[in-house]
């Protein structure tokens, strides 16, 4: 099988299920702010040298892969797509309380770039925040899981709190 079909030759490309929308639907640009934040919380990860910090990233990273498979699925197809319940932000939550009780208390704004790696933990962060505005945005015009809206609103949370300590380490 090639990579290539060339079917997206003419600015169109297929959803899950078959229907076929212009690459620049808001549909597209939410999955694909999702995909852009998966691949810069590949490059975090790559930085990463503890195991269990890696880990964790990378089930985010399995989390984002259904999250994109929901986005990229029509609203009359959605009874097909993956569930998404709220056990996902609960996991988020838990880690944001872990690394959060190790942290001294914000008494400033927080200038980026302390270290590299929490600078590229910022970048996925701010990456995050436009995938929320995106998905808020298509929520406007068609029913959008509300866990998957607070999963990310929560993803966005865990960067900023993973972020800090990783300027600590």
């Amino acid at each position: 099988m090639k990579i290539y079909t060339k079917t997206g030759d003419r600015g169109e490309t297929s959803l899950f299920g078959g229907k076929r929308v212009s690459k620049y639907s808001d549909r597209l640009n939410a999955y694909g702010t999702i995909d852009e934040l998966n691949a810069f919380l590949g490059l975090l990860r790559s930085k990463l040298t503890a195991e269990n910090e890696k880990n964790v990233i990378f089930e985010i990273q399995n989390t984002l892969f259904t999250v994109g498979a929901i986005l990229a699925t029509p609203s009359e197809n959605l009874k097909n797509a993956p569930i998404f319940d709220e056990n996902m932000t609960k996991k988020l939550e838990n880690l944001i309380d872990e690394y959060d009780k190790t942290l001294p208390k914000i008494k400033n704004f927080i200038v980026y770039g302390e270290n590299e790696i929490s600078a590229i933990c910022h970048v996925c962060r701010s990456i995050t925040r436009r995938a929320e505005r995106k998905i808020v945005f298509l929520d406007a015009k068609e029913i959008i899981n509300e866990n998957l809206l607070k999963y990310i609103n929560r993803l966005s949370d865990f960067l900023f709190t993973f972020a800090r300590f990783l300027e600590t380490e």
